[in-house]
């Protein structure tokens, strides 16, 4: 029992800690973002990494679930007769719910461990430890363009995502139900609403936000070498999954409340 609670301890110590020192990297990112010089080319050099070279792997896996997302609804709408709304919930699944969260597991699985591997590289190196030592602060020319690159690029991929997912619906429903594209898209045009959109998106700048910092906070506190490089990446991608899975859930009761009051 009293190995018990002192594990309980320790982890709880732990988590706190963690929780402090992200907290504080995220207070210091918005503060020295906010300080000139701006490095509009370090950012743009993220939006690059981040946005283009997930291009690929975001249509994919958008493609292939509104694929399989028709593909189930219509087997349950076909019970009713109402096959031709398939477009209706297909388009506020993907808009909704499907877009932002696939997008944001997907680039955190991607990016969030390129960061903590690319700044854990640079804190066993002692590289960072030599830009403090010449006066040159690492949050702001690390962390900032980082967080920055992923807040602004995640929403441009959803949108990509969520556009690749009901065009996917649209063919499966198309060739393997028959569902006439004409009535498919505008019973999308017509049932999506800018409050849909906007919720949609503006989840993923949160998302962006959980990336970028819990990746920048597990690479700056790297520690055991390459070992402890290979535990931070790890506990990036774990981290990350699991807090935008539950911030899903509040940001979309906060903007059902937003659309309702």
């Amino acid at each position: 029992m009293r190995r018990l609670l002192l594990h309980l301890g320790d982890q709880a110590t732990s988590f706190i800690g963690a929780v402090g020192g992200v907290s504080l990297l995220a207070f210091q990112a918005f503060y020295y973002a906010a300080l000139p010089p701006y490095s509009f080319r370090l950012i743009l050099r993220q939006l690059d990494y981040i946005g283009v070279k997930s291009l690929s792997i975001i249509g994919v896996a958008a493609v292939f679930t509104g694929l399989v997302l028709a593909l189930q609804t219509v087997y349950g709408l076909a019970r009713f007769g109402a096959k031709a709304y398939v477009g209706i919930i297909v388009g506020l699944s993907m808009v909704r719910e499907l877009g932002p969260v696939l997008t944001a597991l997907l680039v955190g699985g991607r990016v969030g461990s390129g960061i903590t591997a690319e700044l854990g590289s640079m804190k066993v190196t002692e590289q960072i430890d030599a830009m403090r030592a010449l006066g040159t602060s690492p949050i702001k020319k690390l962390v900032v363009p980082k967080v920055l690159g992923t807040m602004l690029v995640l929403p441009l991929l959803t949108v990509v995502a969520s556009v690749v997912g009901i065009l996917g619906g649209m063919v499966i429903s198309l060739y393997e139900f028959h569902v006439d594209p004409h009535l498919y898209m505008n019973s999308v045009l017509r049932s999506l609403k800018v409050a849909d959109l906007l919720s949609g998106t503006g989840k993923t700048v949160f998302f962006g936000f959980i990336i970028a910092i819990v990746g920048c906070y597990q690479g700056l506190e790297v520690k055991g070498g390459t070992e402890g490089l290979g535990r931070a990446t790890t506990t990036t991608v774990v981290t990350s999954s699991v807090l935008i899975l539950i911030s899903d859930f509040f940001l979309t009761k906060f903007f059902w409340w937003l659309e309702g009051w």
